[in-house]
């Protein structure tokens, strides 16, 4: 879940391990080549860092180029430099803001692919459980997760926008002259780079600790470079500008009422460190310089979602400084001329990408390699494609395998191709990861539950793709599950499970009243192998799964009513099952909790023999099915859902096969107590997003739903004139924790009253 950045993005005092990178080379600036002589002063361009404040460079831009203000050099530290290289690189001013406004900016930074990019494995994960706590365990340790937010898509983002620079010998090729600066991280010195990848060297600039790993390259640790010099007019000097434009967006100091927490001293005195080198910059700044500071109130570095307003302060506030701005214009003609030779820069740069000659893979052992190719050996022979590159890599970033992916096209001297490297970074976490969730529903009646459940998964456990997955439950439902999981041959094409679990839960029958009349406990054993398929580019669609299946289950009567008579014998059964089983799931829904799109479908077959202990040995066969279709129209949401199934010969204590009951699944009713071997269910739920961020949740949300259903012992017994009714008015939230609702429940049939719920069903 994508998390707003306002304290992490100033939480410089924690440090993450680096990233390898390919290598931007830091020079020293005063041993820059001289730029040539010409008939006009030539104009730097300086950029600071101040994270989403940046955007407003954006609207400086725009105004810089209706003054018709040529520049001959960029310089930038941190969003600056991302601003500043991608408008050396040959982007206009319009295409930049273009680019930029169409970018889901709290999406970039999420550390989660598209949940519709997941292999099915992955996805089914969320509705296992959903997690209080994730832990990983590696070299005989716990870990954290590392990095407060994910830099993978913003560093494919820049790769894609500067990929047809990277054969220049240096950023004196680009269209504008550019340089980048960051922070040595071991030494504290600030660092200019001048060559060699300009997307590693702008996402380097930006590495703000404890928000963005540190890259190194060359051997340095490289920081975000506002830590030094934020506003680095020293380093344009230094390569021959003559007038200077400085843009300076930095975060302004705090006010008292925010000095009275550790948090707050500590990010005041960040600012103070930033703010100090920022007026240094300022105190060289010459009467001929500019010094542009756009007022951008209270957006602060973590305000991504606004930058269609950060743009547009920093155009208003520019060209209210035309007059300033007048003294750099120059005449249409030569304006023209100089767009021209950018533009015919930036044709030629981009014209160089070749073919894909081949594919290599840095950061992981040769036969991992050849399995994690699979997918991207579509590309060799191919003109680089970069959306075909990106959709390739992000089905990769799904499995969660990989602290960073990374790519780079390396031109092949001999064939005049292109070589594909992706560069692989294993989590520093893992490849042991802990899941602690819990999950717990009350009436406010005396009727509820709790649950707490652990899971461990160890990916990769060979380098065939071994997967191991362990399951623990605790609470009203005791709960063991453990399965092996192989893909078999290179193009995973196939795989292998083989599993087992055991359940240990209460089943309460009720009468008419919905009051409980008889409580059994049920114990199954379970085991089972399946050969699968995989559905989609690494399964990210769905799977498909034939195997067979062991169980041997037991019920026992625990307490009955006083006063109601039952033979008790009937329902204490011991029986085992032996058969085949087909399975197939689909799930696109882009988020697992309140989702706002997408479908999810399953549906399973099992026949096989079933034998009763002390009695006779007979066939069964049992069929279900289930769909949820979700569509938005803006901030509204409809949800739809229907599930059918049906089992014969069940027995007498294996009633509660199909049942229904409890919340959004025929609320108004107990959990359980709607029974048979025919089940009818439909639903359909509406809710509305809130416009604001609570900040503990994803989203917040009020709706309602109605529902339909029941379910019948024989089929004569079938009819749509008797289904139940329920329905439900909530406010809701996806939180850390999982769904949580707190709904108003009622049905006709059953009661009217309260009811909370939070984690999985």
């Amino acid at each position: 879940m994508a998390r707003r950045l306002p304290l992490l993005w100033l939480c410089l005092s924690l440090l993450i391990a680096p990233a390898s990178a390919q290598q931007p080379v830091a020079v020293d600036p005063s041993a820059a080549p001289a730029l040539p002589a010409q008939p006009r002063p030539r104009v730097a361009l300086v950029l600071s860092g101040g994270g989403a404040r940046g955007f407003a460079h954006v609207g400086v831009l725009k105004a810089l180029e209706a003054a018709r203000v040529p520049v001959d050099l960029i310089v930038g530290t941190s969003m600056g430099a991302i601003v500043g290289g991608l408008y050396a690189s040959g982007m206009s001013a319009d295409e930049l803001e273009r680019e930029i406004l169409a970018v889901d900016w709290n999406g970039l930074f999420s550390t989660r692919q598209p949940r519709q990019m997941l292999s099915q494995r992955r996805k089914e994960e969320d509705f296992e459980l959903s997690p209080v706590l994730l832990l990983g365990f590696r070299d005989g340790e716990f870990r954290l997760p590392t990095g407060a937010v994910s830099s993978r898509s913003l560093e494919m983002l820049l790769r894609r926008y500067t990929l047809p620079t990277r054969h220049l010998p240096s950023f004196d090729g680009l269209p504008t002259r550019f340089r980048a600066v960051a922070t040595d991280m071991e030494t504290g010195q600030a660092v200019v780079m001048d060559r060699g990848d300009l997307a590693a060297a702008l996402r380097a600039s930006m590495s703000v600790p404890g928000v963005f790993s540190p890259l190194e390259i060359n051997g340095r640790i490289l920081g975000d470079g506002g830590l030094v010099n934020n506003l680095p007019v020293n380093v344009a000097r230094e390569l021959g500008a003559e007038v200077i434009i400085a843009v300076n967006i930095g975060t302004p100091l705090a006010k008292r009422d925010t000095l009275d927490s550790l948090l707050g001293i500590t990010t005041q005195m960040v600012n103070i460190l930033t703010e100090q080198n920022v007026q240094a910059s300022i105190a060289t700044l010459t009467p001929r310089d500019l010094l542009l500071t756009p007022p951008l109130g209270k957006l602060t570095s973590a305000d991504f979602a606004q930058a269609p307003e950060l743009v547009r302060l920093g155009n208003t506030y520019a060209r209210t400084v035309g007059n300033s701005l007048a003294r750099f214009t120059v005449p249409a003609a030569q304006y023209q001329a100089w767009t021209q030779a950018r533009t015919t820069q930036a044709e030629l740069n981009a014209s160089r990408v070749g073919k894909i000659a081949s594919i290599r893979f840095e950061g992981v052992n040769e036969r991992r390699a050849e399995r994690l190719a699979v997918g991207l050996d579509k590309l060799e022979g191919e003109r680089a494609d970069i959306t075909r590159i990106e959709d390739s890599l992000q089905h990769l970033a799904a499995s969660g395998d990989y602290e960073r992916i990374d790519y780079r096209l390396v031109r092949d001297p001999d064939s005049g191709g292109e070589d594909l490297v992706v560069g692989l970074r294993d989590n520093n976490w893992g490849p042991n990861y802990l899941r602690v969730g819990l999950d717990l529903r009350t009436d406010f009646r005396g009727e509820g539950a709790f649950n707490l459940r652990l899971s461990h998964n160890r990916h990769w456990l060979t380098d065939s793709g071994t997967e191991w997955r362990n399951r623990i439950q605790l609470g009203e439902t005791l709960g063991l599950f453990s399965e092996i999981y192989q893909p078999l041959g290179l193009a995973g094409s196939t795989f292998a499970s083989a599993y087992a679990d055991l359940t240990v839960r209460k089943v309460d029958l009720y009468d008419e009243a919905t009051r409980p009349l008889v409580r059994i406990r049920r114990e199954t054993i379970r085991a089972g192998a399946d050969l699968g398929w995989p559905i989609g580019l690494r399964g990210a669609i769905g799977e498909l799964r034939v195997g067979v299946v062991a169980s041997s289950r037991r019920s026992q009567l625990e307490l009955v009513q006083p006063g109601f008579n039952l033979n008790t014998g009937v329902l204490d059964v011991h029986w085992s099952e032996v058969g085949v089983r087909s399975a197939v799931i689909t799930d696109q829904l882009d988020y697992a909790n309140f989702p706002s799109r997408g479908y999810r479908a399953l549906g399973e077959v099992v026949v096989g023999q079933r034998e009763v202990r002390g009695g006779e040995r007979d066939s069964f066969a049992r069929i279900e099915g289930s769909f949820t279709g979700v569509k938005s129209f803006g901030q509204h949401t409809f949800n739809v859902g229907a599930r059918l199934a049906h089992a014969n010969r069940i027995p007498v204590g294996a009633i509660d096969e199909y049942s229904l009951g409890g919340f959004q699944n025929l609320s108004g009713f107990r959990t359980g107590q709607v029974v048979g071997s025919y089940l009818v269910f439909g639903r359909l739920t509406y809710y509305r997003k809130f416009d604001w961020d609570p900040g503990f949740a994803r989203a917040m949300f009020v709706g309602g739903s109605i529902e339909a259903g029941n379910a019948w012992l024989d089929r004569k017994d079938i009819s749509l004139g008797n289904l139940l009714a329920g329905s439900s008015l909530f406010i809701g939230a996806d939180t850390g924790l999982g769904p949580l609702y707190l709904s108003v429940v009622s049905a006709p049939r059953g009661y009217t009253g309260l009811y909370l719920f939070l984690g999985r069903p």
